[in-house]
């Protein structure tokens, strides 16, 4: 498979913007931290880099490159039915190994594409996807700017507020419960705690 320096070289070739490309180190991290929670759930004394014994979960490894390469086809020249699936295109063309449940997890975040979510890879890049957005989001209207003083509390005070972070796919997020089997309070606080763990390579 492609190594995350491949993948963040491939993604610089093509985003200029480096707000994206922090969204999509975020989504990186909290895919793993998903990952981790779900293989908890399923089998409690497995370490976290193993497969579960469900079909088609895939590794760590690969759930994360998901997040960290997802929108790495967001720009000029890309069409939003094809983005999602034009950076395994790209990827590939240079001799680099997207695995299938990789390529369809990307496809899958990215509506537009008609290609559906199956997985639990699948649904968590969906449901995952708006939800960095909106905890940055929150986090920049604080006074320290900084993600060490949100709080879950706060996330999801925004959360039900519409007219904040109007992008937000709020009816996406919320998904997480019926397709992971991770409440909202959860699935906010699995985001959040993996973001403040890296918020030095996010800026925040």
């Amino acid at each position: 498979m492609i190594t995350r320096n491949q993948a963040l070289a491939l993604i610089q070739e093509h985003v200029e913007n480096k707000n994206i490309i922090k969204h999509m180190v975020a989504l990186e991290v909290v895919m793993g931290a998903i990952y981790d929670a779900l293989q908890m759930k399923e089998r409690p004394s497995t370490s976290s880099g193993q497969n579960s014994p469900k079909g088609n979960f895939g590794t760590k490894d690969e759930w994360m490159m998901a997040g960290l390469l997802h929108d790495g086809d967001y720009c000029e020249g890309v069409s939003e039915n094809q983005q999602g699936i034009m950076i395994t295109q790209w990827a590939r063309g240079k001799g680099l190994g997207i695995p299938e449940n990789v390529a369809h997890a990307m496809a899958a975040h990215n509506s537009d594409t008609g290609i559906k979510p199956e997985s639990l890879m699948d649904w968590a890049i969906f449901c995952a996807d708006s939800l960095t957005g909106l905890v940055v989001a929150a986090t920049l209207i604080l006074p320290t700017k900084t993600l060490a003083c949100l709080t879950v509390q706060s996330v999801e005070k925004r959360f039900k507020e519409p007219s904040f972070a109007r992008g937000t796919r709020r009816n996406e997020i919320a998904m997480c419960d019926e397709h992971l089997g991770i409440s909202l309070h959860d699935f906010i606080a699995i985001a959040l705690k993996a973001m403040q763990e890296h918020s030095e390579e996010l800026g925040l």
